[in-house]
């Protein structure tokens, strides 16, 4: 999408404006439309990230990282601040889990980081309670700014956080409300959230609201959320997103969603509700839902948000929207066939005293992780538009992996649990960790052939583009995706019987419950499924990558998708 046609966009809405002012007469006394002045109007600046999953530091490739994030953010304040404006920095949460450095250190550098860019406020994401909940109370007790979430509340019937915060921007009073994902309740570890229960965000914000209103706490009502974007509000197997939220509430009363989960740069084909095709450094229209302005800035710091406002008229307007890539680069070709990679934008030099103290952090955690355990000749595909979309080789692996480890007789395993690829080449201990960084025990149940098969029937037709997406080995069997059933014909390789016993493996996570799998009274094997994977790739030394390739025991009926179930809303 090019700056012409987001500046045409925008040239649109200002003449609609003044339109919308006009009173349809030829009264040449008629006030002239209100227009952001000295005197009239507030200008801000909205600055947005989400889904940091521990990458406090750059990759290898130098791009992102923290440091760099907090030199791109002082710029844009010292600019805003220049021209008469304030800025606010918020985030759409999920700052746990990805990346073993910050893993294996409770996402302290990561929460020390922001401390330092200075966030104001941040949605509690469901990764927030990957760990005992425990380690979430050191982490608000870490973070100098407020972790919001309107819709957690603990057994005495309070909330576990605080549900808005009002800011005051040049005497605007902005309330933020935190929002996230009522699917936390299943795809959060049960073993931690046993004792809180996710309402209904569209419930809860129009509650808030209400209260926000009710008391004249503030001038705006913004929302930041942990809930996903999906364009139309077409959401499948995830719980309804911020399109659903801004359409259920009263038209005005929310102005602004700044998001995550669903992890995509949220840029729209201007007066559609379908997405852009958006590269990094394309301009970017964000969704407008019933009055909201809707925002996310794709994952991990690889992009900053800018969302420019004035407020004038008793009105909000958008002035400018941009996705700032972090020291993104592209891959390029020569006429001789030769690749190399450049930067898509400026380079963004890394804040020297930040990365000085994240160092320690990243120091810290090395050593171990760079150990390594095997090698692979092709690359085990555990990217996650393709493991929660079709069967991979590396969902197949870990499913195999634990299954093997306990000599069941097949494995599932969520596709949600599969966290990153392995390239080709030498494989180690740091990627187990990143692939598998929940630290679920490997569980074992034994049931009646008929049974497993009412089992499957309810995980093998759990929706695509979903962490419920089941990778499964040792069985072959057909999937009625509409009846939510399985005929089986082998399982480990021996023709299926119903009233046969057969063990398998599934994580804890799913065994009790998690992504909305049945739950199970397993036996607890005493394995981390980290430790599992591990003790895999030692013992084999070298992988051949396409030992694990789907084989087409699974047949998928009654579907949108012949990779897995796909019925549309």
């Amino acid at each position: 999408m090019s700056n012409k046609l987001v500046k045409g966009l925008l040239a649109t809405a200002v003449l609609a404006a003044l339109a919308g002012c006009n009173n349809g007469n030829d009264d040449t006394t008629a006030p002239v439309p209100e227009v952001c002045g000295v005197d009239n109007c507030t200008k801000f600046t909205v600055l947005h990230t989400n889904d940091n999953h521990g990458r406090f530091w750059s990759n290898a490739d130098g791009e992102y990282g923290m440091a760099a994030r907090k030199t791109l953010i002082q710029q844009i304040r010292a600019e805003v601040e220049a021209n008469g404006g304030e800025t606010l920095l918020l985030s759409g949460g999920d700052i746990n889990t990805g990346v073993p450095e910050s893993d294996l250190q409770d996402a302290v550098p990561d929460f020390v980081g922001m401390n330092d860019i200075g966030y104001d406020a941040m949605a509690v994401g469901n990764h927030e309670f990957d760990n005992p909940l425990s380690i979430l109370d050191m982490q608000r007790h870490l973070a100098q700014f407020p972790m919001l979430a309107a819709n957690i509340y603990k057994a005495d019937g309070t909330r576990y956080f605080d549900a808005y915060k009002v800011f005051d921007i040049k005497g605007l009073k902005v309330a933020v409300i935190g929002l996230t994902t009522e699917d936390t309740a299943k795809i959060g570890n049960p073993e931690f959230i046993s004792g809180l229960t996710f309402t209904d965000p569209k419930v809860e914000v129009a509650k808030v609201i209400k209260e926000i209103k009710d008391a004249k706490a503030a001038d705006l009502i913004f929302a930041a959320t942990h809930m996903g974007h999906y364009a139309d509000g077409q959401n499948g197997s995830n719980a309804p997103g911020d399109v659903a939220m801004a359409r259920a509430l009263t038209e005005g009363d929310l102005q602004l969603v700044v998001g995550g989960h669903s992890q995509n740069p949220v840029c729209m084909e201007p007066g559609t509700n379908e997405y852009a095709d958006f590269s990094a450094g394309d301009a970017c229209v964000p969704d407008q839902q019933n009055g909201a302005w809707i925002m996310q800035a794709h994952e991990w710091g690889k992009y900053v948000g800018r969302a420019d406002f004035e407020y004038f008229g008793g009105k909000l307007h958008l002035a400018s929207y941009k996705l700032i890539p972090v020291n993104l680069k592209k891959t390029v070709v020569d006429d001789a066939g030769n690749k190399s990679k450049v930067l898509i934008g400026d380079e963004i030099a890394p804040d020297a005293e930040l990365k000085e103290l994240l160092q320690y952090f990243q120091d810290k955690g090395n050593g171990k992780l760079d150990e390594v355990i095997a090698t692979t000749d092709g690359l085990l595909d555990g990217e996650r538009a393709n493991v929660r979309n079709m069967q991979t080789n590396l969902g197949r692996l870990l499913a195999m992996a634990q299954s093997t480890k306990v000599h069941a007789d097949f494995g599932v395993m969520n596709s949600g649990g599969v966290r990153a690829s392995i390239e080709a080449g030498d494989i180690t201990y740091r990627d187990v960790l990143t692939v598998q960084p929940f630290g679920n025990m490997v569980t074992l149940s034994t049931m009646t052939g008929s049974d497993v098969a009412n089992y499957l029937g309810a995980v093998a037709s759990m929706q695509i583009d979903s962490g419920a997406y089941a990778q499964v080995t040792g069985v072959k069997m057909s999937v009625d995706c509409a009846a939510k059933t399985v005929a089986i014909s082998e399982i480990n390789g021996k023709d299926f019987s119903a009233t046969d016993s057969y063990s398998f493996t599934v994580p804890s996570f799913n065994a009790a419950g998690g992504d909305g799998y049945p739950v199970l009274t397993p036996v607890q094997t005493g394995y981390v499924d980290a430790d599992v994977l591990y003790d895999f790739f030692k013992e084999k030394g070298s992988i051949v990558a396409n030992d694990y390739n789907p084989v087409g025991d699974i047949v998928y009926e009654n579907s949108e998708s012949v990779a897995g179930c796909k019925i549309s809303n």
